[in-house]
């Protein structure tokens, strides 16, 4: 009996056959899934295409033959990235039917010079040679221009990476330039939002120059009513890094340690200072890529600097025989580090390389710190005794943060619930769709609490500007009224012991008024938030929601306005309007019929039934007004951070 082929069989009978079978050829599979190579196609996503180019151009830095970048947004909201680098080579490829090499590191996936053994790049960040090629994949529109051998080459671009022509020679290079520029218009079919945002990528800008001693990079928007250009250059690198982290903040000491090793194929730079505060601050970066979740290299950091810093105090005589060594995280309170490393052959996890898996550079950076640290604390006895006793202080502090979390704890089970008592709680048991609204003052919570949906919507009043946990260690933190609330009302403890699992609603929104003193409770809040109950924040479960600032009336309808810049814009398209607005200076200016019906236009929602939208968070809600943390506003507006997000009216 012949054996039935798959032709023969009804496809009712399988379900499943050759022709559901799909090839994605090309470029196609990042079209197709375009998170697997960006991340998302949010604002994170976007601006991760800016990451890509750029990076290209550091590499060129890293390999010594880019001395200038020059970044601009352009104001049709296009991207150019131009390098003085030596220029992506251009001759034919015979393999590739004679195309361009510049064509098919446009168009073909893992396809660039960070594979081979010639003289393409020894250290990279780009390690998939994916880069670029996604970048074109996701953008409507790319044009890229080559200056080398002394000929302009340009080759452009549509719909996705189709090219329009071969590459061409368009005449000679101006005053003899070499270098690559990339520009590039994302495609807005793909991403939820195509309009960058310069903060966003002047900071990533900034970072780059600091890690590259001496190279330049520039920055320009030609949008209307952009800011002034900026110029970053940085001649001692990291050392100025550490500086410009700690410059909001207190240094315990002047002197910023700094630490080199290296290897025939690696090599680690680490710069480090404490300040006066209780939070360390480690950023590690690998090929110039900054690794957010750590990896071998801060391993090999910590736990070398533990070692040293206890060799030290023992030494010294600060710590006795009968005492305990310093933990880890009592010798790095207030610590501001940046562990930078080059290799060869990084291994990253995924495409956006959040952590380097190398275990021979964990070595490296272990030795380079046990060694050299050592011999700083010998040379710097003054600064280094200064280290051994905020450790000490430290250590002490974590005993009493302890015991008090252990009060907390047990005076919780004896309360029951443990419930604030003004918090108006909403009656749904599900967290999944219960969402609490912390409002600025009681007269805020009461207009609130009218406009709410009681079944699941809940209100959380906190009396003026909570206690800035920047500046209190956990024991004298947890003794806060308004913090205690906080705890109790989101149900999910502290800290080590927070249970993502307990968390009583999925939504924690912060409802501040419009004004300089609601922005600054924000930051407070966010402080908190992304210091005691960081899964929380990470869990995407922690929202803004923007009030409007002014109101004003058209005929018998109110209209509501978000801020000075959207009266400005009001003004500008009704230039015959009365002028007449009313500032609200407070939610507890508005009663809740206007919160139910606060809308700006027929598109968006009410503010306490209001649809979500992920955005990067605004320079006024992040900038810390009384003593700004730089270290905090890069977590929450860095691209990256994808998880604080945005309810806007």
């Amino acid at each position: 009996m012949a054996l039935k082929t798959e032709e023969d069989t009804p496809r009712s009978e399988t379900g499943y056959d050759a022709k559901d079978i799909t090839v994605l050829e090309g470029l196609d599979p990042v079209r197709k899934r375009p998170g697997m190579y960006i991340g998302s196609t949010g604002p994170t996503g976007l601006h991760h295409l800016v990451w890509e180019v750029v990076d290209n151009s550091v590499d060129e830095a890293m390999a010594g033959k880019c001395t200038l970048i020059e970044v601009t947004v352009l104001a049709d909201g296009g991207i150019r990235v131009a390098d003085d680098g030596r220029g992506i080579p251009t001759g034919p490829m015979k393999e590739h039917r004679g195309k361009s090499a510049a064509e098919i590191v446009l168009t073909v996936l893992h396809a660039g010079a960070k594979f081979g053994e010639g003289g393409g790049y020894k250290v990279s960040g780009g390690l998939h040679g994916v880069g670029v090629s996604v970048v074109n994949a996701l953008s409507s529109r790319l044009v890229l221009e080559i200056d080398r051998d002394g000929t302009h080459h340009v080759i452009e671009f549509r719909d996705g990476g189709k090219p329009k022509g071969a590459l061409q020679a368009t005449g000679r290079a101006p005053r003899g330039r070499t270098g690559t520029t990339v520009t590039f218009w994302p495609d807005p079919t793909i991403f939820e939002e195509v309009e960058f945002r310069a903060q966003t990528i002047v900071e990533r800008l900034q970072v780059m120059a600091f890690l590259n001693k001496g190279l330049e990079i520039r920055f320009r928007d030609e949008r209307p009513e952009a800011k002034p250009g900026l110029t970053f250059k940085y001649r001692d690198g990291i050392i100025d890094y550490v500086k410009h982290l700690n410059a909001s903040k207190e240094a315990l000491f002047r002197k910023v340690a700094s630490l080199e090793q290296k290897e025939e194929a690696m090599e680690a730079e680490i710069a480090l200072q404490w300040n006066t505060g209780f939070y360390e601050s480690i950023h590690s970066f690998a090929n110039g890529i900054s690794t957010i979740d750590g990896g071998m290299h801060e391993e090999g950091f910590k736990k070398a600097l533990t070692n040293v810093a206890n060799k030290y105090a023992r030494a010294k005589g600060s710590l006795k025989e009968k005492d305990a060594n310093l933990l880890g995280e009592d010798i790095r309170e207030g610590l501001t580090a940046i562990i930078t490393v080059r290799l060869q052959d990084p291994q990253f996890e995924g495409q956006t390389k959040a952590k380097l898996g190398n275990v021979p550079i964990r070595s490296l950076v272990e030795r380079a710190t046990n060694e050299k640290l050592a011999d700083w604390f010998e040379e710097n006895p003054r600064e280094a005794n200064q280290i051994v006793q905020k450790g000490l202080l430290a250590a002490r502090a974590r005993l009493a943060a302890r015991t008090a979390r252990d009060l907390t704890r047990r005076k919780s089970a004896l309360d029951g619930a443990g419930l604030p008592g003004k918090l108006v709680d909403c009656s749904s048991r599900d967290p999944r769709e219960s969402e609490l609204f912390i409002v600025e003052g009681n007269s805020a919570g009461g207009s609130a609490k009218d406009a709410r949906n009681p079944r699941t919507q809940a209100i959380l009043p906190i009396r003026g500007k909570i206690l800035n946990v920047e500046r209190a260690r956990v024991d004298k933190m947890l003794k806060n009224t308004e913090i205690q609330a906080l705890i109790s009302a989101i149900g999910a403890g502290l800290a080590d012991d927070f249970d993502p699992a307990k968390i009583r609603y999925h939504k924690i929104i912060i409802l501040a008024d419009a004004d300089v003193d609601g922005s600054h409770i924000r930051t407070l809040l966010l402080t908190f938030f992304f210091r005691q109950m960081k899964p929380l924040v990470e869990g995407g479960f922690v929202y803004v929601a923007q009030p409007p600032l002014y109101s004003t009336l058209v005929g018998k309808e109110k209209h509501y306005l978000k801020d000075d810049q959207a009266k400005a814009g009001y003004l500008a398209e009704h230039p015959n309007h009365n002028k007449d607005f009313q500032r609200l200076k407070g939610l507890g200016e508005m009663d809740f019929s206007e919160l139910r019906d606060t809308t700006m236009d027929p598109t968006r929602r009410s503010l306490l039934q209001i649809a979500v939208e992920q955005a990067a968070v605004a320079d006024e809600v992040c900038s810390v007004l009384m003593g700004e943390d730089v270290d905090l506003r890069r977590h929450f507006i860095q691209t990256n951070a994808k998880d604080v997000r945005f309810l806007d009216i």
